[in-house]
C-alpha cells in the first residue's frame, strides 16, 4: 500500500526509455509513428453497478499479429465484445503538454510528492518527455509530460476537468503547497453534496488537481476527470469498447451535474475515469494541451474491432510501430477523447 505524504521528494530516474513521437494531431509535432510512455498516436446518489471479474486465473494466450488479425476476422461481434470483458486491461498513463518542463517537474515532486521516473530528450524531433508518478510504470498509473521546443503555452480548453490524488491529510497537503508558492483554487472542505474532504490546486500550466482525503492506497494518482455531452452514451461506450466497469454514479441536481466513475477496479485501489455531465451542455472546447490516456491490452486487433462495434472511431489501425514493433491502436470516443491501447507484453519489453 502507498501512503502519500506531500513533501519534497528525491528525483531518481528509473526504467529505460520507450521510443515514440508526439501526437500527430498538433502541427508542431513531427507525426512519425514511434512510441513513448504514450504513443505518438497515443502520445452521491451512489448506486453501485454489478461488478465483473477481469481475471479468471487462466493463462492468457498471446498470438502473433498475423494470427490475431485472422482470428478477429473469424470472430463474431458477440464473441469480440464478450472477449473485452475478459481482457487483461489496466490504465497505464496519461499524456499532456506543458510549457516549462523543469518548472512542472519541480512542482510535481516538491508539492505533489511524485517521483521523476525517467526523462527523454529527442532533439531531432524537438521535444522532451518526463515521466512522473508514485511508483514504477509496470504497476502504477503515471503521467507523461511533453515539452515541445519553443512552445511555452497551451490552451487547456473547457472539456478537461482535473486529475485526482489521494492524500492522508488534505489540510496539511494544502499548507505545504501554499508554502511552496502553489495556487489553491478550492480550500479544504467537504465535497458538494457529500462528505469526502477535498481541495483543488493548480499546477504552473493551469492543470487542476483534486486532493482527496483517503487512507493508504496502492494507486495515489487515482482519477482523470473529463467532461462529456451525453453521459449514458459515454457509459455504454466505455463499458462495451473499453471493458470498464461502472463503479457508481452520482447526480447533483442542486449544482446541475451528474458524474459516473468507471474503471478496472475499485476506486480506493486503482485509477478511475470520472466522466462529468453538466445539465444541458453537449459540447466543449478541448484546446490543445491534454492529449490522451493509454490502456494496456492483450490484443490490440480485437480491441480495435470492439471499438468499431461500439461506435468508436479508430484513428490508428492496430499493428506494430515501425522500428520497435510495439503493437498499438488508437481511437476516439463519442466526444472525441483520444485513447491508445498498447500490447501488454510489448509494453513490458519496452520498459525493460
Amino acid at each position: 500500500m502507498v501512503r502519500v505524504v506531500l513533501m519534497a521528494s528525491s528525483i531518481r530516474p528509473t526504467l529505460s526509455s520507450l521510443t515514440i513521437s508526439p501526437p500527430s494531431s498538433l502541427p508542431l509535432f513531427n507525426p512519425s509513428p514511434r512510441l513513448s510512455f504514450s504513443v505518438s498516436q497515443y502520445h452521491s446518489f451512489g448506486l453501485k453497478a454489478s461488478r465483473v471479474s477481469r481475471q479468471d486465473g487462466n493463462p492468457v494466450r498471446v498470438m502473433a499479429s498475423g494470427d490475431v488479425s485472422q482470428s478477429v476476422a473469424a470472430a463474431s461481434p458477440e464473441n469480440v465484445l464478450e472477449w473485452v470483458k475478459q481482457d487483461n486491461r489496466r490504465m497505464l498513463h496519461v499524456v499532456y503538454r506543458v510549457g516549462d518542463l523543469d518548472r512542472t517537474i519541480k512542482f510535481y515532486t516538491e508539492c505533489l510528492g511524485m517521483k521523476l521516473l525517467r526523462k527523454r530528450d529527442i532533439p531531432e524531433e524537438r521535444y522532451t518527455n518526463a515521466f512522473l508518478g508514485y511508483g514504477p510504470e509496470d504497476s502504477h498509473f503515471v503521467i507523461e509530460l511533453t515539452y515541445n521546443y519553443g512552445v511555452d503555452k497551451y490552451d487547456i480548453g473547457t472539456a478537461f476537468g482535473h486529475f485526482g490524488i489521494a492524500v492522508d491529510d488534505v489540510v496539511k497537503a494544502v499548507e505545504l503547497i501554499r508554502a511552496k508558492g502553489g495556487k489553491i483554487t478550492r480550500e479544504p472542505g467537504p465535497v458538494k453534496g457529500g462528505r469526502s474532504v477535498i481541495a483543488f490546486v493548480e499546477d504552473p500550466d493551469g492543470y487542476k488537481f483534486e486532493l482527496i482525503e483517503r487512507g493508504p492506497t496502492p494507486e495515489p494518482l487515482c482519477q482523470v476527470m473529463l467532461r462529456v455531452g451525453d453521459l449514458n452514451r459515454s457509459i455504454e461506450f466505455y463499458e462495451k469498447a473499453f471493458g470498464m466497469e461502472l463503479l457508481r454514479t452520482r447526480d447533483n441536481p442542486e449544482y446541475k451535474y451528474t458524474i459516473a466513475m468507471l474503471g478496472y477496479g475499485p476506486e480506493d485501489k486503482s485509477t478511475v475515469l470520472e466522466l462529468t455531465y453538466n445539465y444541458g451542455v453537449t459540447e466543449y472546447d478541448k484546446g490543445n494541451a491534454y492529449a490522451q490516456i493509454a490502456v494496456g491490452t492483450d490484443d490490440v486487433y480485437k480491441t480495435a474491432e470492439a471499438i468499431k462495434l461500439s461506435g468508436g472511431k479508430i484513428t490508428r489501425e492496430p499493428g506494430p510501430l515501425p522500428g520497435i514493433n510495439t503493437k498499438i491502436t488508437a481511437c476516439l470516443d463519442p466526444d472525441g477523447w483520444k485513447s491508445v491501447f498498447v500490447d501488454n507484453v510489448d509494453f513490458l519489453k519496452e520498459l525493460e
